[in-house]
Parts: C-alpha cells; sequence; structure tokens
C-alpha cells in the first residue's frame, strides 16, 4: 500500500484521508439515490428536479449531506434520474353536436380563491382491454382534484359522475362558482348543464381550438398521466381504477406543486391561500380578475 500513496505524492495520513472522504461520498450519493427512488414511489416517477429536492431537502440536512439545488440536478443527471420528455396525443372532444355552446367567460382571466373557478375534461387510459376513459373536475386555484370517474365509455354519466363527487367535496358551497370546460357534448348534455346549473354554477366553455384555453384541466391530466404510471397499458379497468384513486390521493395530498409556492393542493384549497400561475404563452394579456 506504500508504493500506492508514494506514486501520487502525498503522506499517508492524506492518502486515507482521500480515501475515507471518497467513501463518505459514495455513500452520500447511494443514499440520495435510495431517497430519490423512494420518493418518487409515493409522489410518481415523473417527478421533476426541483420538487425532488425541496421535499428531500429537510432529509438531506439531516443526514449532513451537503448539496444545493444545483448540485442536486447534475447528481441526478450523472445518474440517470432525470425526467425523460415524452409526447402522446389522443382526441376526446367531440365539439359537433346539436347541445348548445356556452360562452367563454373566463378567458384572460384568473381566480383569486378556491371554489371561484372549476375546470373539467377528460383523459383516457389505455387497458388490453381497449380505452378507458377519466372525467376529471379540478380547482383552477388550489390545483385540487375535486372530482373524477372512471368508465370504459365517453357518454355523459361519465362527467356526470365526476362533477356529482365534486359537489360532495366542496368546502365553500356558498360562493360563486364558475364552471368552465371545452365544448364536447357531455358538458353541454342537458343531464350535465342541470346538474351544474342546480348547484349554483355558472356555465363557462372554451371557444378556440386552443388547449391553452382549458389549460388547468389539460395540465392535471398530463400530471396524473405521467407521474403516476397512468400512461402505461395496464391489464384491465379493475386495475386503472385502483391506480386512478391511488394517483388522485397522493396528487392532492403529497405532491408539492411548483405553482403553489411548492404547496401541494389540499394545503392551499384548505387554507385558500395561493399565488394563482398562468398557464399561457403569453402571460401579458392576463391582467383581470374573476368577480
Amino acid at each position: 500500500m506504500k508504493w500506492l500513496y508514494e506514486c501520487f505524492g502525498v503522506s499517508k495520513q492524506a492518502f486515507y484521508k482521500r480515501l475515507k472522504t471518497g467513501k463518505k461520498q459514495q455513500n452520500h450519493e447511494d443514499e440520495l439515490i435510495r431517497m430519490v427512488k423512494e420518493q418518487r414511489k409515493y409522489t410518481g416517477s415523473q417527478t421533476g428536479g426541483l420538487k425532488l429536492y425541496c421535499s428531500l431537502k429537510p432529509e438531506i440536512e439531516q443526514k449532513g449531506i451537503k448539496m444545493g439545488r444545483d448540485k442536486f440536478y447534475t447528481f441526478l443527471r450523472s445518474n440517470q434520474l432525470l425526467v425523460a420528455k415524452t409526447k402522446n396525443y389522443h382526441v376526446t372532444t367531440d365539439s359537433k353536436h346539436r347541445f348548445y355552446k356556452y360562452p367563454n367567460l373566463v378567458q384572460n382571466k384568473v381566480p383569486t380563491r378556491p371554489e371561484q373557478l372549476w375546470v373539467s375534461d377528460i383523459t383516457y387510459i389505455k387497458t388490453e382491454a381497449g380505452h378507458n376513459y377519466l372525467a376529471l373536475v379540478t380547482d383552477a386555484y388550489s390545483k385540487q382534484i375535486m372530482g373524477y370517474h372512471l368508465g370504459n365509455h365517453m357518454k355523459a354519466s361519465l362527467c356526470t359522475e365526476a362533477l356529482s363527487m365534486a359537489i360532495k367535496n366542496r368546502k365553500y358551497p356558498d360562493k360563486a362558482l364558475i364552471h368552465h370546460s371545452d365544448r364536447g357534448f357531455q358538458y353541454c348534455s342537458a343531464e350535465y348543464v342541470k346538474l351544474a346549473q342546480d348547484n349554483g354554477m355558472t356555465m363557462s366553455m372554451t371557444e378556440q381550438h386552443d388547449p391553452y384555453e382549458n389549460a388547468v384541466a389539460e395540465r392535471v391530466n398530463r400530471t396524473l398521466k405521467y407521474e403516476f404510471g397512468l400512461r402505461m397499458t395496464l391489464k384491465d379497468t379493475a386495475l386503472a381504477k385502483r391506480m386512478v384513486e391511488h394517483g388522485v390521493h397522493i396528487y392532492n395530498t403529497r405532491r408539492l406543486h411548483l405553482s403553489l409556492n411548492v404547496l401541494t393542493p389540499r394545503q392551499v384549497h384548505t387554507s385558500g391561500q395561493g399565488d394563482y400561475k398562468i398557464y399561457r404563452r403569453d402571460k401579458s394579456v392576463v391582467e383581470k380578475l374573476l368577480h
């Protein structure tokens, strides 16, 4: 061993100190990899670097690991732990129907409290037996998923079931509420409109073929699919329902949102305190507030 540290031109003490430091660093990296994988088991495999860092920072500091945000990103990249970007697309909206289409009441406006604006949308989930469809109702301010329903059809009842759950979960039932969606026949149907209006909601719908008009709903759809395993082809509807239930629970109660100042939707919805982030390409046009 003597010849080894002599080759490096360092003393015996310095050589063993470097060796000890190297082992300590390796142990820290192994522990960080474990922590990242464990965290993603709960918050989804597609949880990004900043959310991971915010979630793990207390534990990192507790274990005496010196790791800032930028160094954490470098660590994720060097260990192939960054989230890969992917693209997918499937049409779930049919706006060519006989039902009345309501005007867009929320364009260029932002919510200022929970349960001022709900957004609804449908996404698909693949199973070995064919497509299933997931209807979601989300509070635009807190990003909390208020109601959902999974089925193997795209009838209006798919969406009314999700809305019924959302109504049961309302925390502020006496406040004015706008319901915003695309112009799909499910949301324009007499059954759906009646349920919404009977519960004091004002209907609003997109007017252009622009996903940014219903951006919060689109983003929630993507998050559930890409972070909670719902993008994969699942065995059957029963498994899909269990995974949806688990995903919604984690999304609402444990997943930190950068758009909510690194809080969960449940925390913001309950407290009524949040900082609404605008999902538009040109944020300068959004200046007015909902009344």
